[in-house]
């Protein structure tokens, strides 16, 4: 694996996690700013939080899912490779997970896009825009957690690719 860091080939790909809603447990916050902060180390990076739908009571989950993928889709720049975080993606060792971030860090011209579903997933259009789909685990968790998660995830990826001793500590 090629072990190089910013300014040295990585920066020229941006990272971003697109979510839905915003983060309103404060552990959870509290969380994602550690890891957003240790990302910029390493990495460009950005969260992008559209807002919630609302008035979701008169609204089916296939009208929710559609509102939701508009605002990820007007989200996205030309150019953009997107991978949805889905229960139904290809799962990931985390040296795996490295070495996909490295290929795509490699290939990828501009931004390499993550997003995190509202609670009823994806709609047609944004499974049609992905490139591809990512899990996590096979277990269903909050789509909070799973912003922690992920960025917990991305950050031991970038360890790993700099042999700092984060991933086995």
């Amino acid at each position: 694996m090629r072990r190089e860091g910013r300014g040295r080939g990585y920066d020229k790909v941006k990272i971003a996690l697109i979510v839905t809603g915003k983060t309103d447990a404060a552990y959870f916050t509290a969380g994602i700013e550690e890891y957003k902060n240790r990302l910029v180390h390493y990495i460009p990076f950005e969260m992008i939080c559209v807002p919630d739908i609302k008035n979701t009571k008169s609204l089916s989950e296939s009208q929710q899912k559609e509102k939701e993928g508009e605002l990820i889709l007007k989200a996205l720049c030309p150019g953009d490779y997107l991978v949805l975080l889905d229960e139904c993606g290809k799962e990931y060792t985390s040296v795996q997970f490295a070495s996909l971030i490295e290929k795509k860090m490699q290939t990828v011209s501009k931004r390499l896009v993550f997003v995190v579903g509202g609670a009823y997933g994806f709609s047609k259009a944004v499974y049609q825009a992905a490139a591809e789909q990512l899990s996590l685990s096979k277990m269903t968790f909050s789509h909070q957690m799973i912003r922690l998660l992920f960025l917990e995830q991305l950050y031991r990826a970038m360890t790993i690719l700099h042999n700092e001793p984060y991933h086995h500590g």
